[in-house]
């Protein structure tokens, strides 16, 4: 066999996959954790620790009573789209007293989903200042607890004083092809960010 038959036949090495960055937003109790776990395709890293009475004079429960754990660090997931891109998924802490942590996981970060809890909307108004002050594209997750939506997204969109380009979805943080169009439509959105302006 000939060099030059042998160079032909080698196998190309292949390319490692574009990754892209995504924080997981939103206030306390909203579904973040739930999110990354339902669409991540391996095992999610967490970082849940139970809630304790010390936390009782800190912690606002109204209207999330039944919450046993919260997020102390952050969530991480995974979810490969092709052969050429996979996506990291780094959920935020909901707490207050944890938001100093958003800054550091916010580095490097191309996108955001900011997960809104319909029954509570102040709890999502600092994740959404937070990204409009770095100019960080984000969509809206409008998370339907017990798979109700009682308001139409573009209610949703007025409630929060959203741009009118600001995607807002109803989803189900539970339901893994949920998640999955929330996560199509914040890459629709760094796709139409990215192309250059005609």
């Amino acid at each position: 066999m000939a060099a030059s038959d042998a160079t032909a036949e080698a196998p190309h090495p292949r390319r490692a996959p574009d990754t892209v960055k995504i924080l997981i937003a939103g206030g306390f109790g909203v579904g973040k954790t739930t999110l990354v776990g339902s669409v991540s395709e391996i095992v999610p890293l967490r970082t849940e620790e139970p809630l304790t009475l010390a936390g009782l004079d800190v912690d606002d429960l109204d209207g999330i009573e039944e919450k046993r754990a919260t997020t102390v660090a952050l969530d991480f997931g995974r979810i490969t789209v092709s052969d050429d891109l996979v996506l990291y998924l780094f959920g935020t802490p909901g707490q207050q007293r944890f938001w100093f942590m958003w800054n550091d996981l916010a580095l490097g970060a191309l996108g955001a989903v900011v997960v809104v809890d319909v029954r509570r909307p102040r709890s999502s108004f600092a994740a959404i200042d937070f990204f409009e002050r770095r100019g960080i594209p984000f969509v809206i997750a409008v998370n339907g607890f017990h798979g109700e939506h009682p308001y139409p997204a573009e209610d949703i969109r007025e409630a929060l004083t959203l741009p009118s380009d600001v995607p807002v979805l109803l989803c189900d943080a539970r339901e893994r092809e949920s998640c999955r169009d929330v996560l199509i439509a914040l890459i629709d959105r760094l796709i139409a960010a990215a192309a250059p302006a005609p």
